[in-house]
């Protein structure tokens, strides 16, 4: 049966207007106003006063990951169940094979991780944390599964390149019209930072932003960005978290360079002073790499977002129970680096956007439907509310205030960094290509459906 949202406002990059949407099946059938005698025939829910977005991507999530002698709380069936709940009807995770292993091997590995447990839709990023003519040999294999973009990293010793091999796969990959997101830290010299501060017995958790500074994070977004203009290759910077990483971004792009960059909802609405707590587990709760910055690097990507600067806002979701957490105790380096962050992202960022009058509602389509869209070859299949396009709709009721608490979240993550977090409205509903996926708060039974993705169209 066809079922029709009514009276709702539909948001879009452009603006957003009061419009009902009729779903057909997996489609969305018409946007605008539709008939009695078209309305007869469908199951209709009134939406008044509510936003309806396309469903929201996270392109950067960590499930079911070995990483730091453990594997992250959350797999790919309560990860997705905690996106969906927090309206991202589609993911993208990092395939991720080791050292002396094939691409082949870690994406097998990834399906088996993902296929049929899944409540959104999904797709991997390809790790390349090896290069070799073997390695390049495979890159024509992952584009035909639709594999299009890549992750490399500038720090981790298990999954570092050095330079001469990052400016041989960025000239493969833009070869093939695909795309690399890179994370960007300076190893060498935080190991450095790092030595001396075990020299001097200083352990807290304060330690972890102290040897991992902003100015570290943008040399290797400088580094990179260079790097790409010598390879004429496009390149995603992952995660940016600073005032410093984005002006390397913004002098790239004015060189005539393509650049995207991605920040998560944790740099926008916290600050380093997570990390000074008299508690060591409430700050050690916070650790991800990069850190957690200042409030004026906040400023910083708000700006960016604002502007167009910063294209996307996915979570980096990679999450650890406070146990885990501990394994950290007595060794700041050891503890597990990694925030959830996917049940909360949408109406975190709309509360800190929107609500506070940082960014407006188009902003806010933008950077978490249309962009990760277009960036990742799933556009217009996915990112728009149009005829046509998948059914994947989030209904926000900007009128139903909560605040956010673990105990009611459906992760199996035992914490969140916002606990107690007051959000202004909520998500009230999400379908996922036309089947109610969330009511109420309550995660329906849908199954996702694993997503073979085109080349960039940002």
């Amino acid at each position: 049966m066809k079922k029709l949202l009514r009276g709702g406002f539909v948001v879009t990059p452009r603006g957003s207007r009061r419009a009902d949407v009729l779903l057909d099946g997996e489609k969305i059938a018409q946007v605008g106003h539709i008939s009695p005698a078209e309305a007869k025939s469908a199951e209709v829910t009134d939406v008044s006063g509510c936003y309806l977005f396309p469903g929201f991507i996270d392109a950067h999530t960590h499930f079911d990951l070995d990483v730091c002698n453990t594997t992250t709380a959350d797999d790919f069936a309560s990860g997705t169940r905690s996106a969906i709940r927090g309206g991202t009807t589609t993911i993208i995770d990092f395939a991720c094979p080791n050292k002396g292993e094939t691409l082949a091997y870690g994406l097998d590995l990834w399906h088996k991780k993902a296929d049929g447990k899944c409540s959104c839709d999904y797709g991997f990023h390809m790790t390349i944390d090896d290069w070799n003519e073997g390695i390049e040999a495979e890159l024509d294999d992952m584009f035909a599964a639709g594999i299009t973009s890549f992750k490399m990293y500038m720090t981790y010793p298990a999954m570092m390149l050095p330079d001469g091999d990052l400016y041989r796969a960025l000239k493969a990959l833009k070869a093939r019209g695909g795309i690399c997101g890179v994370h960007c830290e300076n190893s060498g010299v935080i190991d450095a930072l790092v030595a001396e501060k075990k020299a001097k017995g200083e352990n807290a958790v304060s330690c972890h932003p102290q040897t991992r500074p902003d100015y570290l994070e943008a040399e290797a977004v400088g580094r990179i960005l260079r790097i790409a203009q010598a390879a004429e290759a496009p390149v995603v910077i992952v995660h940016t978290t600073n005032a410093a990483a984005l002006s390397e971004i913004d002098q790239a792009r004015a060189r005539g360079q393509v650049v995207y960059s991605e920040t998560c909802p944790q740099y926008l609405a916290l600050d380093d002073s997570v990390y000074y707590q008299e508690d060591w587990l409430s700050s050690a709760k916070f650790v991800c790499s990069p850190p957690i910055r200042k409030k004026s690097d906040q400023d910083a990507l708000w700006a960016g977002l604002k502007e167009g600067r910063v294209n996307t806002v996915s979570t980096d979701h990679c999450s650890f129970t406070t146990q885990q957490k501990l394994a950290g105790q007595g060794d700041f380096t050891t503890i597990p680096g990694g925030l959830p962050g996917v049940e909360t992202r949408g109406e975190v960022v709309y509360t800190t956007g929107v609500a506070a009058g940082r960014i407006d509602l188009p902003t806010l389509c933008r950077a978490l439907s249309e962009n990760p869209a277009k960036l990742y070859g799933l556009y217009p299949r996915k990112g728009c509310i149009a005829p046509g396009a998948d059914a994947d709709i989030v209904v926000y009721d900007p009128a139903a205030d909560h605040t956010l608490h673990a105990a009611d979240m459906v992760s199996r993550c035992d914490y969140t960094p916002f606990e107690g977090f007051r959000t202004s409205g909520s998500i009230a509903a999400v379908y996922l290509r036309g089947m109610p996926a969330v009511e109420n708060g309550v995660v329906r039974d849908v199954m996702g459906e694993y997503l073979k993705r085109g080349k960039c169209a940002l």
